[in-house]
């Protein structure tokens, strides 16, 4: 039983395409595919930032193949996957895990700020799945994780582009999840709630921010990228042959209610 157990979330033998991948959440999820077994591409578009995941894979003795490119341009992602798939011998796994923000307020956002982060956020997560489908459908199925959002479904402030775009990629996991579900392809999301990286550093770097994060978050604390790597594996192995469409909300139990405050007595 247990090896059969293990064999479920193993991903030995699979490739995997990681878009996004020299971010803070994204090297955490390309280093936990391939601890796990999978042969890993990790694509960003700062090329410094590919050259240090790159050292910390060898310190790990893993092997990393690394991509740079501007995923603005829709033939841009054709073209990574082709490149990673060639490179990995097939594609089988592609975590989308790019993502920009610019924290204004609505009537301060101009049209070029729209424009700049739906086409990371939605527009490449949309070209990369479209591009990655005939390489999936030829190895008769793949997985497709996509990093969306809390804000998917859970508004703040000084974040309406982005939360518009998080709820795009959720709503859009879903319709890949429907349109390839013959082909054997599981199409799955993940929607972190806060989590501690310099792309948040602006929100909890802060002593007023920090205590009101612990006292807003369930959990107490804001999540780490790790926290985020048993969600992705589940999605990405075996053990979810039968789930797809679906969103999995790691927040540290933000979406789970709130407390009375009690006054004091």
């Amino acid at each position: 039983m247990s090896d059969y157990l293990d064999s479920l979330f193993s991903l030995s033998g699979k490739t995997a395409l990681v878009a996004g991948g020299a971010g803070a959440i994204g090297r955490v999820l390309a280093r936990a595919l391939a601890a796990s077994g999978a042969r890993v591409a990790v694509h960003d578009y700062d090329q410094e930032r590919l050259d240090d995941v790159k050292r910390l894979f060898e310190g790990d003795k893993l092997d990393l193949l690394t991509f740079n490119a501007d995923l603005t341009d829709a033939s841009a992602c054709r073209a990574l996957v082709d490149q990673a798939s060639q490179s990995l011998g097939g594609l089988d796994i592609l975590v989308n895990s790019q993502g920009v923000n610019r924290r204004k307020r609505i009537d301060a956002v101009t049209p070029e700020d729209f424009d700049a982060i739906l086409a990371v956020n939605l527009r490449s997560v949309y070209f990369l799945g479209q591009a990655a489908h005939p390489h999936f459908k030829a190895r008769g199925g793949g997985k497709i994780v996509n990093v969306s959002s809390l804000s998917a479904k859970h508004a703040f402030n000084t974040i309406s582009v982005y939360a518009a775009s998080k709820a795009g990629v959720s709503q859009l996991t879903k319709a890949q999840a429907r349109e390839w579900v013959d082909d054997n392809i599981q199409v799955n999301a993940i929607e972190p709630g806060f989590v501690k990286t310099e792309f948040t550093r602006p929100l909890w770097d802060d002593a007023y921010r920090g205590e009101w994060f612990r006292r807003f978050i369930p959990a107490g604390r804001l999540a780490n990228p790790d926290d985020l790597i048993g969600a992705v594996l589940l999605l990405a192995s075996r053990a979810s042959a039968y789930i797809t469409g679906q969103a999995i909300t790691v927040d540290g139990g933000v979406l789970s209610g709130a407390t009375w405050e009690e006054p004091e007595r």
